[in-house]
């Protein structure tokens, strides 16, 4: 047991005399995947509001140089009939009054404390300081103190959870006169078991998922038998799950002298294709006298409405029925060039400061969604390696990744020395955005070009090693070998500081990939399918540059192959019936016509997954209804002089 000196009575009594706030329990370490970690605050009297009032986390490590690293604000917030508040997960039981994210409390040596302020006071990175403190706890798993962040703070020990050899099991809880003892748990309770004696309710649902047009049943159940008929109010809406997805009661009586209720909920059946979605059981105003063992419980709704793709997984791959968006001309620089001329060509139109953009690691989730769908699917990602699709809900948030998809860098960032910053956590859409260039190695760190959906443990497997030394799980047929090959060589011309080297280079020598020779072995076994060209298309719409080896995957044999200093001739296009060819207006409002073609057109109006939504006769300047939602699309048009694509908006 430690002492803390609770600065509160001795440098701010001006706080004292209306009420005090103590930090009354902390649990920093918990079983297992680590998730259940709470901090407990005290006041000196029930139902005290807290507005005003924020709790902040130092990093006592080096690297967080005794500073904040995240903060929590109490406006809102009061505390219960015992005068507590929780703050932790919904993992943890009795479930908190706020909810902050699992895994979030750190170890130690750091540090809690209480302020009188505003979140806007205390920005990540604000060392630890006295101003306006309340009551602060510095604490460790048997760590060395960490003296200057006990000087900062004003305190006088730091307190050890692991004092006892039980970390993962005992709390730190501070006692009446202001020390603090080391015991099991208590949270929502009072640490002397004093107060008023609160009943816990919880609830169960037998599954985990269920299918649009099945009924489930909810069991509310409490720890003692209520003395009177009770309500119970809770709620299923999340998102857009909303009344108009189920049918059943949302409140259930507990009558007097009994334990048990529960209800049936229905959910329905439509035909709108809305993904899955997931529901969220959540209590409404419970009565004073419960806590709730379990709250905000998500229950997933499988859509038996998802759409398929007009081309195939690369498991079972189609070719030629995806068509490139890339504009007419895109690659007319690479022309007649060889050797590094052609090299410095191909990176002048990908790496084009003035044209390509640079998206957050965290947009890249959204990207993923879209460019890996499964074609099988709609409502999943296609996964590499693994090679299954798994549901786009299934990302991993936590820790604890099984059964989860994640992002895989083909280039591994240890090896291309890509890191994220603080911005990177922000998913803020494609319409915001950085310039890039080729020196912006950091950028490799979310070029959705070279970054798959891939499940939790393969990407473990895998780590960063070279391919060659990695070939894929046990069992997979390499549907995947040419996708990677291609988005490695990409990597390698798109970014200074990269290459592609025979042999499987050691880790941390950093700017180096292997091998060479697995990689084209990969790229010429496994060419470009319907589903690689689709993902090239959505990349584009949101990086504004392509992966050139799967528009030209001869490039890659005058880089790197069987044809390296010949000069490479640009395949023949159709840039005559580009050039005359006209689609207006773009923006459409659902209307367009399209001329300068010869006679009539085959024309096909397709998603940017592939999916054909039109396909029809024309001729030259006849009106086009699209009947189509707002969005982008590509317009194919065959003609007798020639085939054209064009980019549509439909506003």
């Amino acid at each position: 047991m430690k002492r803390i000196t609770t600065l509160l009575l001795f440098v701010f009594p001006f706080f004292f005399g209306y009420s005090q706030i103590v930090i009354n329990e902390l649990d920093c370490d918990s079983q297992g995947v680590d998730d259940m970690e709470f901090i407990e605050l005290k006041t000196d009297t029930p139902h005290m509001a807290l507005d005003g009032y924020v709790v902040v986390f130092f990093n006592g490590s080096n690297s967080g140089g005794d500073s904040s690293y995240f903060t929590v604000s109490l406006d809102g917030y009061t505390s219960d009939i015992n005068g507590i508040l929780l703050i932790g997960s919904t993992t943890v039981s009795p479930v908190p009054q706020l909810i902050i994210s699992a895994n979030t409390i750190q170890n130690g040596a750091d540090a809690v404390a209480v302020y009188a302020g505003s979140y806007h006071d205390f920005p990540e990175g604000t060392l630890a300081t006295t101003d306006n403190l309340i009551d602060a706890l510095v604490y460790d798993t048997s760590d060395a103190d960490d003296t200057g962040l006990m000087n900062l703070l004003g305190v006088n020990e730091q307190v050890n959870e692991n004092e006892n050899g039980k970390k993962d099991t005992e709390s730190i809880q501070r006692n009446s006169d202001g020390t603090y003892t080391v015991k099991a748990p208590t949270p929502r309770r009072t640490n002397d078991g004093s107060g008023v004696n609160v009943n816990g309710i919880t609830f169960s649902v037998a599954q985990e998922h269920y299918d649009e047009g099945e009924s489930f049943m909810i069991d509310f159940m409490v720890e003692e038998a209520v003395s009177d008929d009770t309500t119970i109010d809770f709620s299923l809406i999340n998102g857009g799950f909303d009344t108009a997805d189920f049918t059943g009661a949302t409140s259930v009586i507990i009558p007097a002298g009994t334990t048990t209720s529960s209800v049936t909920i229905t959910l329905v059946d439509d035909s709108d294709d809305e993904g899955d979605e997931e529901l969220l059981i959540k209590f409404d105003n419970l009565p004073e006298d419960l806590v709730p063992l379990r709250d905000q419980v998500i229950i997933r709704v499988v859509d038996n409405d998802f759409t398929t793709a007009g081309f195939g997984t690369p498991l079972a791959p189609t070719h030629g029925l995806v068509s490139s968006t890339a504009t007419a001309g895109y690659y007319q620089g690479i022309d007649g060039l060889a050797g590094d001329q052609l090299k410095q060509a191909i990176q002048d139109i990908i790496a084009d400061p003035e044209i390509v953009r640079e998206q957050t690691y965290a947009d890249i989730i959204d990207i993923l969604k879209e460019a890996d769908e499964n074609p099988a699917n709609s409502n999943q990602v296609w996964l590499v390696y693994t090679e299954q699709g798994r549901a786009k809900l299934d990302f991993q948030s936590t820790s604890d990744g099984t059964g989860k998809w994640n992002r895989e860098h083909t280039y591994p960032r240890s090896r291309g020395g890509f890191y994220s910053i603080e911005e990177d956590e922000i998913a803020d859409g494609k319409d915001i955005y950085v310039t890039t260039n080729a020196d912006s190695l950091r950028h490799g760190n979310s070029d959705a070009h070279a970054l798959r959906a891939v499940d939790f443990t393969a990407n473990s497997t895998r780590n960063n090693s070279n391919y060659g030394e990695y070939t894929g799980p046990q069992g997979t047929a390499g549907s995947f070998y040419g996708d990677v090959a291609r988005s490695v060589f990409y990597m390698a011309v798109r970014y200074n500081g990269l290459q592609v080297v025979n042999g499987f280079p050691a880790d941390g020598v950093e700017g180096q990939l292997g091998d060479l020779a697995t990689l084209l072995e990969w790229h010429r076994n496994d060419p470009p399918d319907d589903f690689e060209m689709n993902r090239n298309n959505v990349v584009e719409n949101w990086q504004f540059n392509r992966n050139p080896f799967i528009d030209n995957p001869d490039l890659v044999e005058y880089i790197w192959g069987d044809k390296v200093g010949q000069e490479y001739t640009l395949a023949t296009q159709d840039v005559g019936l580009a050039a005359k060819t006209e689609l207006y207006p773009n923006p459409s409002l659902g209307q367009i016509k399209i001329t300068g073609f010869t006679g009539t057109g085959d024309l096909k109006l397709v998603d940017l997954n592939g999916r054909i939504l039109q396909h029809k006769k024309i001729t030259a300047g006849q009106p086009i209804e699209l009947n189509v939602s707002t969005g982008i699309y590509i317009v194919q048009l065959q003609a007798e002089d020639g085939k054209v694509t064009k980019k549509l908006i439909v506003r």
